[in-house]
C-alpha cells in the first residue's frame, strides 16, 4: 500500500492508498489507462510519449521529462547511464522535485519505480496528477477535490437529468461529462437527443467529443465504467480536472481579449466625442451669428396684418427653430462632461477644444442671442398694442350696442301685456318678482348704456373713420331706454294693486286650510277609533276604553262649534269674489278639503257613537267572567303548587336522613305514597279549570305564578320520585340481607354517602367519591381509582349513586369472609360426601329458600355425572355468583 502526505487538505484527504483497491483488476486497468493518456497529454507536448507506465518511467528520464513540462521548471540534469543505479538517481531527483513542491511522500521509494513496482508507480503518478492539476483548483472558497467538484456541481445545476455527487458513479450514465461539454461548447453537443438510459451512447459521445474539439484524449473507456459497479475514483477525477482546466483556460484568454478591446473601444470612443463636440460647437456659433441680426431688424409697420405676420414669424423661431438649438447645447455640455470623465478616468489628459469654442465661448455667443430675443419680442407686443387700440374700440361698440339690442328685444311688449287680470295670487307674486328681476336686470343695464355712450365719444375724439354711423346707433340705443323706463313704472303699479286683493282672498284661504285640516284629521281619528276592533284581555283593560269613550263624547260640543266657524271662513271668501268681481281661477291651493265633505264626515261621525257604545257593554261582561275564571284557578294552584314543592323536600329528607330500620323508612315512603295517589283528584279538578280557561282564551294570570305545565310537571316529579325512592330503600334491604350488612354498618355508608353529597342531591360526583375513599383510608392511584369507578359508574356518567355506593362497601367488607362462610355451610349439607342432593337442600333448608337454590343449581352436574348434584365450586357458584367469589 502506498502512502503520502501533503500539507494541503486535498492532500490529506488522500493519505491512505487503498491497497484493496488497487488489488480490483477492474480498477486498475482503468488507473493505468487513465494515468498514461494523462502523461502522454503533458510529454507530447516533448515530443515524446509512454506506452507501459511501469516500465517506461524505470529510467527516470521520462518522469523528469514530464515533471518539467507540467511545472515549466528546469531540473538536476539527469543521469545517462543504463546502470540500477544512474536508474536509481534520475528517480530520486524526481522525487525530490516533487517533495520540493509541498508534498510529503511516505514509503513512495525510488528502488520501487526502477524495479518496476506498479502499485507505486500508479500511486506516484496520482499523487503528481493531485500537486499539478488538481490542487490550484479552487471555487468559493473549496480547493483541491472539493473545489473540483463543486464546479462540476454548478455548472450542471441547469440539467435536470444530472446530479453529480462523487466522482464515481454520479459519472456513469455519461450526461455529466456532456453536460459540461454542452455548458461551455453547446454547439459541439445535441444534449436535448441523450437519454439516461443509453450511457454507452452518451459516454463515447462525450469522450470523441472531448478529443476531437477540446484536445482532451481519451483516458477512459465506456465499456470499462458501465461494467463496473463503482467507476475508479481517480481515474474519474483526473478526466474531469481535464475538462476544468480546458474550460479555464479558454476562458482566461476570452477575458485577456475583452480587456484589450475594451480598452480600444473606450479610445475610439473618446476620439469620436472630441469630433462630435467640435462639429456641434461651429454649427451653434454659426447659427447665433445668422440669427442676431435678424433679430435686431426692428422698423415699424403701418398694418395690423403686417405686424402679425411678424409675431407669427418670430413665433415660429421659438417653436420650431429654436428648440432644437437648444437641445444641441445641452447635448454639447453633456459630451464635454462625459468626454471630460472618461479621460479622467482613462489617465488621460483633459480635451481642450479649438479657439472660441469652449464651453464658455458657447454661452455667451448664447446669452447675446437670448438678448436680441427679449428686445426684438417687447417692440413687436408694442406695436401690436398700439395698432390694436383703435380696432378694439370700434369692435367694443358694437359688441355692446349689439347685446344691448338683442336685450331689448321684446321688452315693449312684455311691460304692454295685461296678464295679470286672470292671475291667481301666486301667479301674481311670481310676475312681481319677475318684474322685480327685470327692473333689477334694466338698473344694471344703465352701464352698459352709459359705455355705450362714453365709447362713441372716445371714437368721435380719436377721429375714428365710421364716426356717423356709430352715432347713429347711440341715439337710437339712449330714445328707446327712456321709452322703457316709463312703461315699467305703470306696470309696478297695476301689479302690487291687484297682488293686494288677491292677498286677502288668500289668506282666507290659508285660514280655511289651517282649521279644515286639523278637524278634518280628528273626525278621521274619530272614525278610526270608534271603528276600531279592539282586544282586550283584563277588566281594567276595559275599564279604560270604557273610560276613553265617555272623554271622547264629552268633546263633540266644541268640536261642532268648530266645524260651523270654518263654515263660516268659506261664507266669507265667496262674498268677496262676488264684491269684487274677483276672477278665481281655481279652489283653495293649501288644501283639497272642502265644506260638504266636512259635513259629510261630521255625520257620521255622529252615527258612530252609540254603536261603540253597546260594543263596550257587552266586552265590559266577558271580561267580568274571565276574571272569575282566573280567580277560580288560582285559587288552587296557589294550594297544589306549594304541596307538591313540600312533599318533594320531605322525601328528598326521608332518602338522606336516617331515622330508624329501612323497614321503617319502606313503610313511611309507602304512606307518602298512597297520600299522594289520594291527592289526584284535585289535580283533575285543577286540570278541568284550566281547559275553561283556555276555550275562553285567557292567556294570562296575574293571581298566581303557577302555570297548568307547572304542576303537572311537579305532579309527574313527585310520583317519579316517591318511586324511585322506595326503589332505592327495596333494593338497600335486599343488598343488606345478600350481604349481611348490619343496620349499623348501613348508617355508616349512609352518613359518609351524607357527609361528602355536599350538594345534598342524592349522588356523589367522581370527585366527591374520590375525597370519602382517602377519608376511609384508601391508597388511591389513578389506575386504581378508575377501576372502582368502572365498578360503581358502569355508564360513565361521572356520579355514584348511594345503592352503588352500598354494593361498593358491602363487597368490599364481605370478601374477607364469604369463602368461609360458603364452607361451612357445605360442610353442614353435605355431611360426609363432597356433593350435595337437591332432596338434601328440601330437607334441610325452608322449602322457599330450597327451592330458590334448586333453581339456580339446575344448570350444573355434580361429580360422576349425577344429575342436580354439585360439588363446593357448583355449590358455591350457584348460590353466590362468580363475581362475589
Amino acid at each position: 500500500m502506498d502512502h503520502y502526505d501533503g500539507e494541503n487538505d486535498y492532500m490529506q484527504q488522500e493519505d491512505d492508498w487503498d491497497r484493496d483497491m488497487l488489488l480490483d483488476p477492474a480498477w486498475e486497468k482503468q488507473q493505468r489507462k487513465t494515468f498514461t493518456a494523462w502523461c502522454n497529454s503533458h510529454l507530447r507536448k516533448a515530443g515524446t510519449q509512454i506506452e507501459n507506465i511501469e516500465e517506461d518511467f524505470r529510467d527516470g528520464l521520462k518522469l523528469m521529462l514530464l515533471l518539467e513540462v507540467i511545472s515549466g521548471e528546469r531540473l538536476a540534469k539527469p543521469e545517462r547511464g543504463k546502470m540500477r543505479v544512474h536508474k536509481i538517481s534520475n528517480v530520486n531527483k524526481a522525487l525530490n522535485f516533487i517533495a520540493s513542491k509541498g508534498v510529503k511522500l511516505v514509503s513512495i521509494g525510488a528502488e520501487e519505480i526502477v524495479d518496476g513496482n506498479a502499485k507505486m508507480t500508479l500511486g506516484m503518478i496520482w499523487t503528481i496528477i493531485l500537486r499539478f492539476a488538481i490542487q490550484d483548483i479552487s471555487v468559493e472558497e473549496t480547493s483541491a477535490k472539493e473545489g473540483l467538484l463543486l464546479w462540476c456541481q454548478r455548472k450542471t445545476a441547469p440539467y435536470k437529468n444530472v446530479n453529480i455527487q462523487n466522482f464515481h458513479i454520479s459519472w456513469k450514465d455519461g450526461l455529466g461529462f456532456c453536460a459540461l461539454i454542452h455548458r461551455h461548447r453547446p454547439e459541439l453537443i445535441d444534449y436535448g437527443k441523450l437519454r439516461k438510459d443509453d450511457p454507452m451512447t452518451n459516454l463515447n459521445t462525450a469522450f470523441d467529443v472531448a478529443e476531437k474539439y477540446l484536445d482532451i484524449p481519451k483516458m477512459l473507456d465506456a465499456e470499462d465504467i458501465i461494467s463496473t459497479l463503482r467507476p475508479d475514483e481517480k481515474a474519474v477525477m483526473t478526466y474531469v480536472s481535464c475538462y476544468y482546466h480546458a474550460f479555464s483556460g479558454k476562458q482566461k484568454a476570452e477575458t485577456a481579449a475583452n480587456r484589450i478591446c475594451k480598452v480600444l473601444a473606450v479610445n475610439q470612443e473618446n476620439e469620436q466625442l472630441m469630433e462630435d463636440y467640435e462639429k456641434l460647437a461651429s454649427d451653434l456659433l454659426e447659427w447665433i451669428r445668422r440669427t442676431i441680426p435678424w433679430l435686431e431688424n426692428r422698423l415699424p409697420q403701418n398694418t395690423m396684418q403686417a405686424m402679425q405676420q411678424k409675431l407669427e414669424d418670430f413665433r415660429d423661431y421659438r417653436r420650431l427653430h429654436k428648440p432644437p438649438k437648444v437641445q444641441e447645447k445641452c447635448q454639447l455640455e453633456i459630451n464635454f462632461n462625459t468626454l471630460q470623465t472618461k479621460l479622467r478616468l482613462s489617465n488621460r489628459p483633459a480635451f481642450m477644444p479649438s479657439e472660441g469654442k469652449m464651453v464658455s465661448d458657447i454661452n455667451n455667443a448664447w446669452g447675446s442671442l437670448e438678448g436680441a430675443e427679449k428686445g426684438y419680442e417687447e417692440w413687436l407686443l408694442n406695436e401690436i398694442r398700439r395698432l390694436e387700440r383703435l380696432d378694439h374700440l370700434a369692435e367694443k361698440f358694437r359688441q355692446k350696442a349689439a347685446i344691448h339690442e338683442a336685450w331689448t328685444e321684446g321688452k315693449e311688449d312684455l311691460l304692454q301685456k295685461r296678464d295679470y287680470e286672470t292671475a291667481s295670487l301666486s301667479e301674481i307674486k311670481a310676475l312681481l318678482k319677475k318684474h322685480e328681476a327685470f327692473e333689477s336686470d334694466l338698473a344694471a343695464h344703465q352701464d352698459r348704456v352709459e359705455q355705450i355712450a362714453a365709447i362713441a365719444q372716445e371714437l368721435n375724439e380719436l377721429d375714428y373713420y365710421d364716426s356717423p354711423s356709430v352715432n347713429a346707433r347711440c341715439q337710437r340705443i339712449c330714445d328707446q331706454w327712456d321709452a322703457l323706463g316709463g312703461m315699467t313704472v305703470k306696470r309696478t303699479e297695476a301689479l302690487q294693486r291687484t297682488e293686494k286683493l288677491l292677498e286677502t282672498i288668500d289668506q282666507l284661504y290659508l285660514e280655511f286650510a289651517k282649521r279644515a285640516a286639523p278637524f278634518n284629521n280628528w273626525m278621521e281619528g274619530a272614525m278610526e277609533d270608534l271603528q276600531d276592533t279592539f282586544i282586550v284581555h283584563t277588566i281594567e283593560e276595559i275599564q279604560g276604553l270604557s273610560t276613553a269613550h265617555e272623554q271622547f263624547k264629552a268633546t263633540l260640543p266644541e268640536a261642532d262649534k268648530e266645524r260651523l266657524a270654518i263654515l263660516g271662513i268659506h261664507n266669507e271668501i265667496a262674498k268677496i269674489v262676488q264684491t269684487y268681481h274677483v276672477n278665481m281661477a281655481g279652489t283653495n291651493p293649501y288644501t283639497t278639503i272642502n265644506p260638504q265633505e266636512i259635513n259629510a264626515k261630521w255625520d257620521k261621525v255622529r252615527q258612530l257613537v252609540p254603536q261603540r257604545d253597546q260594543a263596550l257593554i257587552e266586552e265590559h261582561a266577558r271580561q267580568q267572567n274571565n276574571e272569575r275564571l282566573r280567580r277560580q284557578f288560582a285559587t288552587q294552584a296557589n294550594v297544589i303548587g306549594p304541596w307538591i314543592q313540600t312533599k318533594m323536600e320531605e322525601i328528598g329528607r326521608i332518602s338522606i336522613e336516617m331515622h330508624g330500620t329501612l323497614e321503617d323508612q319502606l313503610t313511611h315512603l309507602r304512606q307518602y305514597e298512597k297520600s299522594i295517589v289520594n291527592y289526584k283528584p284535585k289535580i283533575d279538578q285543577l286540570e278541568g279549570d284550566h281547559q275553561l280557561i283556555q276555550e275562553a282564551l285567557i292567556f294570562d294570570n296575574k293571581h298566581t305564578n303557577y302555570t297548568m305545565e307547572h304542576i303537572r310537571v311537579g305532579w309527574e316529579q313527585l310520583l317519579t320520585t316517591i318511586a324511585r325512592t322506595i326503589n332505592e330503600i327495596e333494593n338497600q334491604i335486599l343488598t343488606r340481607d345478600a350481604k349481611g350488612i348490619s343496620q349499623e354498618q348501613l348508617n355508616e355508608f349512609r352518613a359518609s354517602f351524607n357527609h361528602f353529597d355536599r350538594k345534598r342531591t342524592g349522588i356523589m360526583d367522581a370527585e366527591d367519591f374520590k375525597t370519602c375513599l382517602i377519608s376511609m383510608g384508601y391508597n388511591l392511584g389513578e389506575n386504581e381509582f378508575s377501576r372502582i369507578m368502572s365498578v360503581v359508574d358502569p355508564n360513565r356518567m361521572g356520579i355514584v349513586t348511594f345503592q352503588a355506593f352500598i354494593d361498593f362497601m358491602s363487597r368490599e367488607t364481605a370478601d374477607t369472609d364469604t369463602a368461609d362462610q360458603v364452607m361451612a355451610s357445605f360442610k353442614v349439607l353435605a355431611g360426609d360426601k363432597n356433593y350435595i342432593l337437591a332432596d338434601e337442600l328440601r330437607r334441610e333448608l325452608p322449602p322457599d329458600q330450597a327451592e330458590y337454590c334448586i333453581a339456580r343449581m339446575a344448570p350444573y352436574t355434580g361429580p360422576d355425572g349425577v344429575p342436580g348434584a354439585l360439588d363446593y365450586m357448583s355449590f358455591s357458584t350457584a348460590l353466590y355468583g362468580e363475581s362475589d367469589l
